[in-house]
């Protein structure tokens, strides 16, 4: 596709998620690499160009399959669900989690029927979701319930502007468990499946030959034993084992203090991480508004925010809109492996 059509759906719409739609849409509005499509009630969104002063026309399509107005149009597949009646910014509301759970299943048909290349997705509230009386732990969850699967890896994907040309993808060993957990989650068996599935998502990404490494765990990569034995006894026998396999090769187990800017400057294309802070801290310290979300696993493309509804600034217009600017061109990058991804992990 020459120029894809992208479904975002704004998330929380009591939240900073139509502000930094509105921006980032109203920024590519025209050009022919893309055609973005906010899902949310068509309040919702002129109540942000409202709000951010914004000199934009919205156009209310029913059609995923509209051309593009181009430049100066911001087109909204409205959702139906606030009507005029919006809840209050910045307040946790069953109304608004409703909304935010309806543009998310919405968008997600859309990508399974493929009338959209993908979606990007807004920072939804989970107690309003709740509220709303959706049982969905969080995004992921519940995309994978919509699209039939049941696992999912998450894909950071950074960026180094001095670094010409190529973008860090770091995945997750482990996520969202305390630390005591998932030391105990580690085991040799889930470090090659987690090995196998992050070189697989490069390369249906679009790296052709991945060039991929595994994080320690411990201090100096655990000093042989002396300030822990997980590289021992875990890491390095999954990359031995991966390595004798002969279908690719992955580095490591690499002391974390250097493995992520060895990946930054371009050594690496893919960094295992094996716990949740261990892969956030550096990619977010590296660049906090240009870290996006990624979701591998699913037969759709799903690029994320990957911050929260920020309820203390909303309805302000001061709203930092780069990581929505950054998940957006990352699905513009990826839109064409759509077919490979779908092929990949749509149930069988």
């Amino acid at each position: 596709m020459t120029a894809p059509a992208l479904a975002v759906t704004v998330g929380d719409p009591v939240g900073i998620g139509p502000e930094i739609t509105a921006t980032v849409l109203a920024e590519f509005a025209g050009r022919d690499d893309q055609h973005g499509i906010a899902v949310a009630d068509l309040a919702v969104m002129k109540r942000a160009v409202d709000v951010l002063g914004l000199d934009v026309e919205l156009r209310a399509i029913s059609d995923w399959s509209t051309p593009s107005a181009g430049e100066g149009v911001i087109d909204v597949f409205d959702i139906g669900v606030l009507g005029d009646d919006l809840p209050e910014w910045g307040v946790v509301d069953a109304r608004a989690g409703k909304a935010s759970v309806a543009a998310i299943e919405i968008a997600t048909q859309a990508a399974m029927d493929q009338k959209v290349a993908g979606i990007v997705t807004g920072p939804i509230n989970k107690e309003a979701v709740w509220k709303s009386g959706s049982q969905h732990l969080g995004h992921t969850e519940m995309l994978g319930e919509l699209t039939g699967v049941t696992k999912q890896d998450t894909m950071f994907v950074v960026e180094n502007t001095k670094v010409p040309d190529h973008k860090l993808q770091i995945f997750f060993a482990t996520r969202h468990m305390s630390l005591r957990k998932a030391l105990d989650a580690l085991t040799v068996d889930t470090q090659v499946d987690s090995i196998e599935r992050a070189h697989r998502a490069l390369q249906l990404y679009g790296v052709a030959s991945p060039r991929l490494a595994v994080a320690a765990l411990n201090p100096h990569g655990g000093e042989n034993g002396a300030f822990g034995d997980e590289e021992i006894e875990i890491l390095r026998p999954a990359v031995e084992n991966v390595n004798a396999a002969g279908a690719f090769e992955v580095a490591g187990p690499i002391p974390a203090d250097s493995v992520f800017h060895q990946g930054l400057t371009g050594r690496y294309d893919g960094i295992l991480s094996q716990y949740h802070d261990q892969g956030h801290i550096a990619s977010k310290t590296f660049d906090f508004d240009g870290t996006i979300s990624v979701t591998v696993g699913l037969p759709i493309l799903r690029t994320s925010v990957d911050h929260g509804t920020a309820f203390d600034i909303a309805g302000q217009g001061i709203a930092d809109a780069g990581t929505m600017r950054s998940a957006y061109r990352a699905a513009i990058g990826y839109a064409p492996f759509v077919d490979g991804i779908r092929a990949e992990y749509l149930p069988k």
